[in-house]
């Protein structure tokens, strides 16, 4: 035991020790914490924060030094996360040195720290704004130790004022002096500013730029402005925390109308933002559960059952509610609600007994603006009004989307847009994951993150969009360098997908070559299993789990493309165990937009095989390729005399080139094979009527099927029958056997049923009941036929896992086959998890070599 060098005999029961902190421990009130925890232990020393979180140096006895990290680890602020505490004898201390526990100023070192996240403003923020007695009253950027922004300011680590963008703001007296205080809720809080010293903000008409706001505007007349003119219908651009929004009156019809008509967008969900909970409540049905996640420091966007309204205008609370207008979220069952994060979010919806929508100010496929200059080019054709203010947005950063999901009593998150709240937050790797060097993964095309994998953890990054043009991946590689010099993160390896031609894959193969890196080529649905396996804590050395990969599509080993993906899957490699029937998709990506192309290709093989009832327009063959089972060639004696023409999909589909579209199959002319899941919803929304010409973001069509499939779930209480699906095998190579989901059935029974004139909702609820039992059928055959892999594990992940309803009956049907089932809950089944399993895969092949 370490004893001070010091004549005074009351030494010789102290100790010293140097007491290491890792994790989410700058920025959050840990400092302040660990003073005050200090002094009521009667412990002298110091305390600062390096490049490796937070070093205690502790003077005390043993006894009172182990209490101080007792109570460490359970009184840390709410937003701290300590992932490690290492303690070790300190010789080289000298009593007479000490005299009392002190703050000291950081040093930079080698970076091993965390990045905090931005946090909503605190209860006792928002009280201030609106006490008249404080001197942060309506002051929009007001913060503490226990909120406001971190990620979206911050330009180095450790993280310091100096460090960040408020360092042009030199704080006044008062703020210095809070500042100071290490009794203060403000300690060390690195935005620390008011109306004397901080940032403002200011409004400007679209077209009539003022050069400099006055710092008293904020106090009263911006933001009573603002509310006035969303009140009277126009649309205001609002500088945010992570960058721009576009608000408008979500109840006036005609603006939202107006909005959707600028930005070029006329479909997709649009998100609200409400003044409390009370208010949603009047649009939308909320658990207790939910209403936590909304007032949760992160904040997200939280997916909400909406309640459908007896009349137009329905009266609560003693006054008029204005319904919510039918185009921010056209074909939907729910509606995308968050609360105010910001104090300029409080200011502004305290005035207004209206939801506002809130959505990213951006052009269409383009990011996020975020300095003033940009929206000013960017957004003057669409906004009407600017809200400005003076502190620089360093790192772009949208809304989370969350919502929970309830099996049988049993909530859970799921995210589905992991960004503003809960990146950068790191991801532990399972503990026996081998030891290996830094690793950059690269990400998907759609909906991409990237991942920085050091210290058995993952870094997923924002949300950071779509890499669809020039202008997202001039923001992508930006964002990218701003994390590889803030964690000062040198590669040794990088992750890619398979597919060559994402921009993502050629960004990262030129990294490869310029750094002289090996370069790891990571098959799409193989990364979405293992990004499932690492958020639920599969360890490395164990069996491999059956993933059930369903998606729109990803490059797949064979050369074509796969989506519907049943993998037998460890950290290392992959065994495909079953599929999708695949099906031709005509014309390529176009196939994505234009559903009624996935619906030729699936009804086109469904008339092939029955052809007394193919339209004579139709240049169809007389068989398809592969097996027909015994009890298809039955069904086939009975539709002898069926004729489909006069139904709607097929009078729209003889418009088109059918003989083209023929001749493009047969000749193999951009039209790859594709053994989609996310394909077939968009036939099968297609041949209902649903986006049959086109839809203008990927995945309408099949968020519009899941939405009518509700309305008869919810509200039929008879048993709808599922469609039925058959189980085939097809040759691979001239010799492998691989099992299939084969849809022929399902199609002669939904045609049946739009002959019937069945409604659509149950249309819907069939199939996807039907789907969620094909599915467990091909899990039951693949275990069936292979006892000698031991399954008992089962992932279920890909975009199409975002369907609520499919989710939770394929997992209670995988469970009552006594099977664990694995989910996402910390990121999205979709692309943006992807990189998270790229990366674990590269450092698993890495350690292999």
């Amino acid at each position: 035991m370490t004893q001070f060098k010091s004549n005074n005999q009351q030494a010789k029961n102290l100790v010293a020790e140097e007491i290491r902190v890792r994790g989410t421990v700058q920025g959050v009130g840990f400092r302040p914490t660990v003073y005050r925890l200090a002094k009521e232990c009667g412990v002298r020393g110091t305390i600062g924060n390096d490049g490796q979180g937070v070093l205690i140096k502790a003077i005390a006895t043993q006894a009172s030094i182990d209490t101080l990290v007792q109570r460490l680890q359970t009184e840390s602020p709410s937003l701290a996360k300590i992932t490690e505490i290492i303690r070790r004898p300190n010789l080289n201390i000298n009593v007479d040195d000490f005299t009392d526990f002190v703050v000291v100023q950081s040093n930079k070192g080698n970076i091993h720290t965390e990045i905090t996240s931005d946090a909503a403003t605190c209860l006792t923020c928002q009280g201030e704004i609106f006490s008249p007695s404080s001197r942060w009253y309506r002051y929009p950027f007001i913060n503490c130790t226990n909120c406001g922004p971190r990620l979206s300011i911050i330009k180095r680590l450790p993280y310091d004022r100096a460090n960040t963008s408020m360092a042009r703001f030199k704080m006044c007296p008062d703020c210095k002096k809070d500042y100071q205080d290490p009794n203060n809720r403000r300690f060390h809080a690195q935005p620390i500013a008011c109306p004397s010293c901080g940032p403002h903000i200011w409004l400007e008409k679209v077209g009539e730029q003022r050069e400099k706001g006055n710092k008293g505007d904020e106090l009263g007349d911006e933001i009573n402005r603002v509310t006035d003119l969303l009140q009277q219908g126009y649309i205001v651009a609002i500088k945010g925390l992570g960058g721009f929004h576009l608000a408008c009156d979500a109840t006036n019809e005609e603006v939202v109308h107006k909005l959707r008509q600028r930005k070029h967008r006329p479909h997709k969900p649009l998100a609200l933002m409400a003044r409390d909970v009370k208010l949603i409540e009047q649009y939308c049905l909320i658990s207790e559960v939910e209403k936590e996640l909304l007032k949760n420091s992160v904040a997200p966007i939280v997916l909400l059952q909406r309640k459908q309204a007896k009349t137009n205008n329905e009266i609560a609370l003693g006054s008029e509610l204005r319904s919510i207008a039918t185009s921010v979220a056209p074909d939907q069952n729910t509606l995308g609600f968050m609360l105010p994060y910001t104090p300029l979010h409080h200011l502004i919806l305290s005035g207004l007994d209206i939801p506002l929508v809130m959505t990213s100010g951006n052009l269409t496929s383009e990011p996020q603006c975020i300095n003033n200059n940009e929206a000013r080019t960017k957004l003057e054709e669409i906004a009407d009004y600017f809200l400005f203010h003076n502190r620089e947005i360093v790192n772009r950063i949208d809304d989370s989307i969350a919502r929970i999901i309830n099996l049988e009593n049993s909530f859970r998150i799921q995210i589905l847009r992991r960004a503003r709240g809960y990146a950068p937050a790191p991801i532990n790797l399972p503990v026996d994951f081998p030891h290996t060097p830094l690793i950059l993964a690269m990400g998907s095309e759609l909906k991409n993150t990237f991942c920085l994998l050091r210290d058995g953890q993952a870094i997923v990054s924002q949300h950071m969009g779509d890499l669809a043009n020039k202008t997202a991946l001039a923001a992508y590689r930006q964002t990218l360098n701003l994390y590889l010099n803030l964690l000062e993160h040198q590669p040794a390896a990088i992750a890619v997908d398979f597919h060559p031609e994402y921009l993502s894959t050629k960004l990262g193969k030129e990294l490869a070559v310029v750094n002289s890196l090996p370069l790891y080529s990571i098959q799409h649905h193989h990364a979405h299993v293992a990004a499932c396996m690492v958020e639920n804590g599969v360890p490395f050395h164990t069996s491999p789990v059956l993933g059930i990969a369903l998606d729109g599509l990803g490059y797949g080993e064979d050369g074509t493309f796969w989506g519907g993906e049943f993998l037998f899957a460890d950290y290392r490699s992959f065994r495909r165990l079953g599929s999708f029937k695949p099906v031709p998709m005509i014309g390529g990506v176009q196939a994505i937009y234009q559903p009624w192309r996935s619906a030729y290709a699936h009804l086109r093989e469904l008339l092939c095989t029955y052809k007394s009832i193919i339209p004579q327009s139709w240049g169809a063959q007389e068989s398809i390729k592969g097996e027909t089972s015994a009890q298809l060639r039955d069904l086939e004696n009975k539709m002898q005399d069926l004729k489909y023409g006069n139904l709607e999909i097929f009078k729209f589909l003889q418009q088109k080139p059918c003989k083209v579209l023929d001749r493009m199959i047969e000749k193999e002319i951009n039209s790859p094979l594709a053994s989609s899941c996310g394909r077939l919803f968009d036939a099968v929304a297609a041949a209902i009527g649903i986006c049959i010409e086109s839809c203008s973001y990927e995945g309408q069509g099949a968020i519009a099927l899941k939405a009518l499939a509700e309305q008869a779930i919810l509200s039929n209480s008879e048993k709808i029958e599922p469609y039925p699906f058959n189980i085939e095998n097809r040759t691979l190579e001239g010799e492998l056997y691989l099992p299939y989901i084969e849809p022929l059935l399902m199609w002669q029974a939904l045609l049946e049923d739009l002959k019937c004139n069945t409604s659509h909702s149950v249309i819907a609820a069939k199939f996807h009941l039907g789907l969620a039992q094909a599915i467990a059928s091909l899990v039951d055959h693949i275990c069936t036929n292979n006892r000698d892999l031991e399954i008992k594990q089962v992932a279920l992940t890909g975009g199409v896992f975002q369907n609520q309803i499919l989710l939770n009956q394929v997992q209670v049907r995988l469970e009552a086959m006594n099977l664990a089932v694995l989910t996402h809950s910390q990121v999205p089944s979709n692309d943006g998890g992807l990189a998270l399993g790229q990366a674990a895969i590269a450092a698993a092949q890495f350690a292999k070599n």
